[in-house]
């Protein structure tokens, strides 16, 4: 397998969660790049919360498409055979009612109680959090993909958040360019970390306190 690094390291980690048949929501950005790593074998429906189940990604090139079918960023998307759309209402009442097996999202900020803050930064205009609040309610399962620290070099998996909450203790995973941890009742645990990263490393680089267990396993 050729080496795998930053966001696709963090995609193709990700993707080894979903399960064949499984409905999906892709946050906008980074998690769209999943489906560019499903393991073999596993097919999943895509959800966007503005009212479909069935994305199969933008058009190529010359390939017509209906403009009207747009994913959660408001861009032209395919619908697979089997795929349909829906109104918001029918739409948010899908997502509330747990049909959604998997939510992934990118993140501002996460914290050891397994909060969210993935919608506003201090001195940009945001309109709202925009669905993420329902997806993380109402997911069976949430998985945050983002890289382990800013631009800056700041930590992102931090000891409490600092930017308004998406959700209160929704997050199930967290997978980054270095590591996976899974929130648990006793705390986060690392439970893998990325080829060539120790476990020191990512210790340094999270603010939040990690639970290590004896052993800790591959993200490949």
């Amino acid at each position: 397998m050729p080496e795998i690094t930053g966001r696709d390291l963090i995609a193709h980690r990700t993707a080894r969660f979903f399960e064949d048949g499984d409905v999906v929501n892709l946050g906008i950005g980074m998690p769209t790049k999943c489906l560019d790593f499903l393991p073999e074998g596993v097919d999943v429906w895509v959800d966007t919360e503005n009212g479909a189940i069935g994305l199969a990604g933008a058009p190529a090139d010359g390939e017509w498409t209906d403009p009207d079918v747009v994913d959660a960023a408001g861009a032209v998307s395919k619908l697979r055979a089997g795929g349909c759309c829906f109104d918001s209402f029918t739409s948010f009442g899908y997502i509330r009612g747990g049909h959604v097996a998997i939510s992934v999202l990118g993140a501002y900020e996460v914290d050891q109680n397994g909060n969210l803050a993935n919608w506003m930064v201090p001195g940009k205009t945001a309109a709202g959090m925009g669905g993420a609040m329902d997806l993380v309610a109402g997911a069976k399962k949430v998985i945050i993909m983002t890289e382990h620290c800013d631009k800056k070099g700041s930590p992102k998996i931090l000891k409490q958040c600092t930017l308004p909450l998406t959700a209160v203790g929704g997050v199930d995973y967290i997978v980054s360019e270095l590591a996976v941890i899974h929130r648990t009742d006793a705390g986060l645990v690392l439970e893998e970390t990325a080829p060539g990263v120790t476990v020191e490393e990512v210790v340094s680089k999270t603010e939040a306190e990690l639970i290590i267990p004896a052993v800790v396993g591959s993200m490949l």
